[in-house]
């Protein structure tokens, strides 16, 4: 298990261009952790810190959706980058990702869990069985869900890259200018085969943040 270096004292927030994305996974995730994603629609709108990413490959990646190569459902995976990739996974969840790397050569973040810090009680009522605030976007599932994301979110963009987001932008994110910390990695949680060893450190979470959904190897 890796860790992060400690945390700075500035926290200030910017949205970034394209160009900030085209990069690996493994490089973009741990810069996406204490991120602010917005999602707006007719019920209002729900922000979520970012305290627990994944990240997946293309075809040398064995825990990836790309890993067989390109299908209708991973598509959005392959770019261009700056963009949300959203499956749906055990006929019943949306999942929601940030399409990273260059256009063509799938890669992504998962984004595995948050703490919901504006539209809380919209939020609650999107995840009425949730027993606890910390509990409400804890888990990919839950996070998208809290959100309110779902398959028509798919594609749609996050990035920046003439430097400003349009008004009615229906997704936002804004990333820290110093990144976040302390911060760990590890194995993917409830990746089966390869893709979820240790070899594949490529889980990053805010240390002690009472948000982060437990590991589950499989």
């Amino acid at each position: 298990m890796a860790s992060g270096a400690p945390a700075r004292s500035s926290r200030a927030l910017y949205v970034p261009g394209r160009a900030w994305f085209a990069r690996s996974a493994q490089e973009v995730a741990p810069d996406l952790l204490g991120g602010l994603l917005s999602v707006a629609s007719a019920e209002g709108t729900v922000v979520v810190r970012l305290t627990e990413v994944e990240a997946y490959g293309g075809s040398d990646d064995p825990g990836s959706h790309a890993y067989r190569g390109r299908t209708p459902r991973n598509a959005t995976m392959f770019g261009p980058p700056g963009r949300l990739y959203v499956y749906f996974t055990y006929g019943m969840h949306w999942c929601a990702n940030v399409v990273t790397g260059t256009e063509g050569n799938a890669s992504a973040v998962l984004l595995r869990a948050g703490e919901i810090v504006e539209g809380v009680e919209l939020a609650r009522s999107r995840r009425s069985s949730s027993k606890a605030d910390r509990d409400l976007a804890s888990g990919p599932a839950r996070l998208a869900t809290a959100l309110g994301i779902k398959g028509q979110h798919d594609g749609t963009s996050v990035d920046a890259a003439d430097g400003h987001r349009m008004p009615d932008a229906v997704a936002g994110l804004r990333v820290p200018e110093i990144r976040s910390g302390p911060w760990q990695s590890g194995p993917r949680t409830g990746v089966s085969g390869d893709g979820g060893l240790a070899t594949y450190p490529w889980r990053y979470w805010l240390s002690g943040d009472p948000t982060v959904s437990r590991y589950r190897a499989v």
